[in-house]
């Protein structure tokens, strides 16, 4: 499913339209909760489009192309991965076939086969898919250390920059559209909905770090009043994104520690009755943020911070 996240052309036009259509369009493409309730966005300069995020399954990223060609005939040239999580890569075959160079940074590309394979054995153990369905692992065929400014056609520019911070995962790349003021950062932000708190995959395990995410969000203040995009939720400006954010960090963590430490044994988020623990770290979550969606992020996202607290 699709809406426009931003549209500058406008559909009257009282004086010209000829800033608003150089400027292009910002249009986001949401998964279903197979998926993960994603969105991936997509910039249509009026000559090429770049995809941000390229889905979890191939059959999703094929939705996504679909939406694209519903939308514009402009050609797909881009899809950037804006860090290593499966719901970004693990659909690049289709966008790739579709005529999108891959693009990453080379953190990102590096930590993309551990992810892959950490990933790939957790899904196909608890049944969502088998040996045969679980996407293939994705290739970059762009790759960049710290900056990147994509060449487009025309005046249109795609600024690519790599945070000093780790966020979500163990890297993070956010992506600048002047044109729009539009910063697209994955799921860094996830304005009005919960976050997904498993950390990056580092050496075969979940390492969540709330402190370097909050770090990394304070960096996203340098774009001053851009409109931040996150992996899921609803677009927001910079400062209300990265403040409240930042607070949810903060409360989500008190919320966690605080039934962790109510457990008296350690085992039992591992053990037969773990999903018990989380569904009720889930409750709480849910009572501590009732204007917040997407709790079932929490239910199977939180056990790499859980685990962590018990390390």
């Amino acid at each position: 499913m699709q809406r426009p996240a931003l549209a500058l052309a406008a559909a009257l036009c009282f004086v010209a339209c000829d800033a608003p259509e150089a400027a292009g369009v910002l249009y986001t493409f949401t998964s279903d909760a197979a998926g993960f309730d994603t969105h991936s966005f997509y910039y249509d300069t009026g000559r090429e489009v770049v995809v941000f995020d390229a889905q979890f399954t191939e059959p999703q990223a094929q939705a996504l192309v679909e939406d694209i060609r519903a939308h514009t005939a402009s050609p797909i040239r881009y899809v950037v991965i804006t860090h290593p999580n499966p719901d970004k890569f693990n659909g690049v075959g289709p966008l790739r076939a579709a005529g999108a160079t891959v693009v990453a940074s080379e953190a990102t590309a590096a930590a993309i086969p551990g992810v892959h394979a950490y990933k790939r054995a957790v899904f196909i153990g608890n049944g969502t898919f088998d040996e045969d369905s679980y996407p293939p692992e994705a290739t970059v065929d762009l790759r960049f250390a710290d900056d990147l400014r994509l060449e487009l056609l025309g005046d249109a520019t795609v600024e690519l920059q790599v945070l000093e911070h780790a966020g979500v995962s163990s890297t993070q790349t956010v992506a600048y559209i002047p044109a729009l003021e539009a910063l697209i950062v994955g799921d860094l932000v996830h304005h009005g909905a919960h976050a997904w708190l498993e950390g990056g995959i580092v050496d075969g395990a979940p390492r969540p770090d709330l402190a370097a995410w909050s770090a990394a969000l304070d960096e996203l203040r340098a774009w001053g009043d851009a409109t931040v995009y996150g992996g899921r939720g609803a677009p927001a400006p910079v400062e209300v994104a990265v403040r409240e954010q930042q607070d949810y960090l903060v409360e989500i963590d008190g919320v966690v520690r605080d039934y962790v430490a109510g457990v008296d044994d350690p085992e039992a988020f591992s053990g037969e009755n773990a999903a018990e623990h989380y569904a009720a770290i889930t409750e709480a979550a849910r009572a501590a943020f009732p204007e917040r969606e997407l709790d079932d992020l929490i239910t199977y996202g939180v056990y790499g911070f859980v685990q962590s607290l018990v390390r």
